[in-house]
């Protein structure tokens, strides 16, 4: 099976800094892979925010992540501070693409620790069925 490989767009509309706490360490001494998953979905939510949307409130639609792939790097310790840059590309009809590029300072220098992409679906909660991208919503996650 060929492994994962993201292709991270050239530039990112947002970053959130997110640091790493004693429970997102495991039994090997570094963060666990559902660590960076958390940290994904929180640079995700913190990034909807800036916009006063969330998950379940779009623009008036809800969001499914209908996919994840994510390339780890290097590792990440208690006490690191992670950067995780967004950026959202890739709009169809109902779907959109969530990139995200994590690093960590290191001796003056910036590490990527992993690289990710969520697929992300509008969702009608109330109907139980993919929606529409709103056009508001489509025009600033993609600026």
């Amino acid at each position: 099976m060929p492994r994962i490989k993201i292709e991270l767009p050239a530039d990112f509309s947002f970053s959130a800094t997110i640091p790493v706490r004693i429970t997102d360490i495991n039994y090997g001494g570094h963060a666990g892979n559902d660590t960076i998953l958390s940290l994904i979905h929180e640079a995700r939510v913190q990034f909807l925010t800036q916009y006063n949307y969330s998950e379940i409130n779009c623009g008036g639609v809800g969001l499914i992540m209908s996919d994840v792939g994510i390339e780890f790097k290097n590792e990440v310790f208690y006490g690191d501070t992670i950067s995780v840059s967004v950026k959202a590309t890739e709009f169809s009809k109902v779907t959109f693409e969530i990139y995200y590029k994590l690093e960590k300072l290191n001796d003056g220098k910036n590490i990527v620790v992993a690289v990710a992409k969520t697929g992300m679906v509008c969702f009608d909660y109330t109907n139980k069925k993919v929606a529409v991208i709103p056009k508001d919503v489509k025009e600033k996650l993609s600026a």
